[in-house]
């Protein structure tokens, strides 16, 4: 055994993900040694002979398919890069994905991905609430190029949207369903599986809807899209798999036939996460699941702490989902833990929302997610404020909804910081 194979098994046995994101893919041998990945701030790569440039050239632009046995050379850092590729290579492994493409941002690898299937007269079906920049690409600069959106809510068994979906396709052909689960920023849940098999039905013609997840919020432990039957898996990969503040990236995960459409297009809009961003994702890799294991067993703690105080109203955490909940079940068969967003509604509005957010102090007042810090922000008029506000009534963003994402500071501390900033309410 060889390579990346070889990486993935100790005498017989299959290696988990936490323990191959210390070597898969790298071999330290071709860098002098380097116990770690050398960041390879290069723009361009020799070629040994002509010959390797053209039949490089064949497979980075799509001229032909790349024959099994066959290796890709290094081009061009735009193309591909070393640190690039192993990285790649070790984001497929948590989902379960053939391929991996990683972007600077999480959306680049979104519009990317819609643009690579979504063609003039196509719809795009999405839940809703979602990431204020994707509603925005989806409902605003997606209809210039004659592409419609479609929504549908969060929080609602497939079987009882249906109709709901019947009428707004309107037996059109659909590019693509974008399903953020949980939503962002109310913390409900989608059903991938019954709402991928829904779509393709309703979808006219013989165009076959790219079922895509942002699995921001729960992945890449917490739940596994591929597994529940989307074709892709999208991430803001600045927050968790990032997971320290400290840079922008995002990431596409899935079938080689599926990525292969996603990185030619990637390669001729540029926006693949550049060497030292790369390398950065790979050192966050290595600890990944004991960030997140670590935020979930305080968000828990959070929860519980939220729905016992006589000044919130609503809490809206998975891990405190009751069976009688409609999407139980849902959560039951596609989660595999509730994560550490917890979003919760404050008596009163605005001001008490901003009240309670300017008296915090461990807990920093910040947008984004998944840091190693506890961040928290107000989504009507932070993250969601494109969305006009009875569009956000809605969707369940109401004036006095908080988001909190939990961090790694002892429990203890965290829940200190709420009891006295909710004092200020």
């Amino acid at each position: 055994m060889a390579g990346k194979k070889a990486d993935a098994y100790l005498a017989g046995r299959e290696m988990r993900p936490e323990s191959l994101m210390m070597s898969y893919g790298y071999k330290p041998e071709l860098s002098q040694g380097a116990i770690k990945l050398p960041i390879f701030q290069n723009s361009t790569f020799v070629f040994e002979k002509a010959e390797d440039g053209k039949a490089f050239f064949e497979i980075a632009y799509g001229l032909r398919d790349r024959d099994p046995k066959e290796e890709m050379g290094l081009i061009y850092s735009r193309l591909n890069n070393p640190d690039l590729e192993v990285l790649e290579d070790r984001l497929t492994l948590w989902d379960g994905g053939e391929e991996a493409a990683a972007f600077e941002s999480g959306m680049a690898a979104i519009s990317t991905s819609l643009l690579a299937f979504a063609r003039p007269g196509d719809v795009v079906v999405h839940s809703e609430p979602i990431y204020g920049g994707s509603d925005y690409f989806v409902n605003i600069i997606l209809p210039q190029f004659g592409i419609a959106s479609v929504s549908f809510p969060s929080g609602v068994p497939a079987a009882d949207l249906e109709e709901l979906l019947r009428e707004r396709i309107a037996n059109r052909p659909v590019a693509a369903v974008l399903m953020e689960t949980p939503s962002n920023p109310t913390n409900q849940l989608v059903d991938i599986a019954g709402i991928g098999d829904l779509v393709k039905k309703l979808s006219a013609g013989e165009k076959t809807p790219v079922v895509m997840v942002d699995n921001t919020f729960l992945g890449p432990l917490w739940q596994h899209p591929l597994k529940q039957g989307a074709d892709l898996v999208l991430y803001s990969a600045t927050k968790f798999i990032g997971g320290h503040s400290d840079l922008i990236a995002g990431a596409a995960i899935g079938s080689t036939e599926v990525m292969s459409q996603i990185k030619l297009h990637r390669t001729f809009m540029g926006n693949m996460a550049a060497p030292y961003t790369s390398w950065l994702l790979l050192r966050s890799l290595e600890t990944l699941k004991m960030r997140m294991t670590a935020q979930m067993k305080n968000a828990r703690y959070v929860a519980d702490y939220l729905e016992n105080h006589p000044k919130v109203k609503n809490v809206y955490y998975l891990g405190t989902m009751g069976e009688n909940h409609p999407m139980f079940e849902t959560y039951r068969k596609q989660c595999v833990g509730p994560g550490s967003l917890v979003a919760f509604e404050l008596s009163g509005g605005e001001a008490e929302a901003f009240r309670f957010l300017n008296a915090m102090v461990l807990a920093k007042l910040a947008v984004s997610l998944g840091g190693t810090e506890c961040l928290a922000e107000h989504p009507a008029s932070m993250t969601h404020s494109d969305i006009a506000p009875e569009d956000q009534l809605r969707m369940g963003i109401t004036p006095s909804l908080v988001r909190l994402s939990v961090g790694v500071e002892h429990y203890e501390d965290i829940l200190a910081d709420l009891e006295q900033a909710l004092e200020k309410v």
